[in-house]
């Protein structure tokens, strides 16, 4: 027996969900999180750190890995939405890592959580290329030898620039998660020796949802 159904809309409209020709509910999605009036959205930028705040990744973790990250707020949940990564050194090309020889064991980029584990977002980056490949290839832009590079950016050092977009590689919409007040972190791991080039760090952009 069917059950005749009406759906309302906030305004009190009826009928305003549709539905297609396989029966299927027709929606929109808005890219934002659920709409609430005690909360607003402040803009988040910042550099990874290591424990002692440092934000220059040019260390070396050939024999101690060094670990740079995002850490969750204490006042509002955060979203990591994209990643900017700065690889800089005279004479750059894609096989190697700035101008140096393309790194031994490489370096990670992963999402930590001690209650729930580890997911990997990018291992063993050895070269300028695994950076850029990892970025799905974006931005991009030159021709040739001068693809992805960009010129003086270091004096007249050249740079890897690649843009990790959460919803672009991952269909991750709002961006990674990291609950408010939690452990949860967004970590890169230095597993070489990169104190030689010129320039290697990565900014964090986002947003923190604060409560008002």
């Amino acid at each position: 027996m069917a059950i005749k159904t009406k759906i309302k809309d906030g305004l009190g409209r009826e009928n305003v969900l549709s539905i297609d020709g396989s029966n299927s509910a027709m929606v929109t999605v808005t890219g934002l999180p659920p709409s609430d009036l005690a909360r607003v959205k402040r803009p988040f930028s910042q550099l990874m750190v290591n424990s002692s705040g440092a934000t220059d990744m040019r260390v070396d973790g050939s024999t101690t890995s060094q670990d740079f990250y995002i850490e969750a707020s204490q006042d509002g949940h955060r979203y990591v939405h994209t990643l900017a990564f700065t690889i800089a050194d005279a004479g750059a090309t894609l096989k190697k890592f700035g101008s140096i020889t393309a790194l031994t064991n490489g370096c990670e980029l992963f999402y930590e959580d001690a209650r729930i584990g580890t997911a990997t977002i990018g291992s063993e980056l050895k070269s300028n290329f695994d950076f850029v490949q990892m970025c799905n290839f974006e931005p991009f832009f030159g021709s040739g030898d001068d693809s992805f590079r960009a010129k003086n950016v270091i004096s007249t050092s050249e740079a890897y620039i690649p843009i990790l977009d959460m919803e672009d590689v991952f269909g991750i919409t709002h961006g990674i998660w990291l609950p408010k007040g939690t452990n949860r972190r967004l970590t890169l791991r230095v597993n070489d020796n990169v104190s030689a080039i010129d320039r290697f760090d990565v900014k964090v952009f986002g947003y923190d949802l604060i409560e008002v």
